[in-house]
């Protein structure tokens, strides 16, 4: 497969929050014989927290400190699909260990159906309690430009199989 061949040892999926990275990287992980992690998941596991809490209780840099150690430690690692925090991309040591030890999909969704998928969620520290809309246009300005560096970018706007389909595609067509 392309990625053994192309020394990436995992993939990871960049991208906003709502943007389908964890239920692709897990049928993505199925169909290339990778394990699956979310690294949000993996915080909660070792803090006993949601993130909620965790944003809450400790606040955002203390989450994102946790985020950096868990991100590179299972990079570290060989063989998973790796959801990553829709923030992490921001810190350079995560990006640097992204590209030495990945390859990196950003699956790109508009504003607008990022809007309707987080409108009633409550498990968005990030945009709790604010203008939803608003406040993703601001992330994405923030984050927009790294996401960009993804080695594969693919819109995921229509339906999970169809994002799926089109990065098994892009990663046969790179073999």
């Amino acid at each position: 497969m392309f990625l053994s061949s192309n020394s990436k040892i995992n993939v990871t999926l960049c991208g906003m929050m709502g943007s389908g990275k964890s239920v692709t990287g897990k049928m993505l992980a199925k169909k290339i014989n990778f394990k699956f992690v979310d690294t949000d998941i993996l915080i909660e596991k070792k803090t006993g927290k949601s993130i909620n809490s965790i944003f809450k209780e400790d606040g955002e840099e203390s989450f994102r400190s946790l985020e950096k150690e868990i991100i590179i430690n299972i990079l570290k690692k060989k063989n998973y699909v790796i959801s990553l925090g829709g923030g992490s991309i921001l810190n350079n040591e995560i990006r640097n260990s992204i590209k030495l030890n990945s390859y990196n999909i950003y699956l790109e969704v508009n504003t607008e159906i990022l809007n309707q998928r987080l409108i009633n969620s409550k498990k968005r520290p990030l945009i709790n309690n604010k203008n939803t809309k608003e406040t993703l246009k601001q992330l994405i300005k923030k984050r927009e430009k790294f996401y960009q560096e993804a080695d594969l970018i693919i819109k995921n706007e229509l339906s999970i199989k169809n994002a799926l389909d089109n990065i098994i595609n892009s990663l046969k067509n790179n073999e």
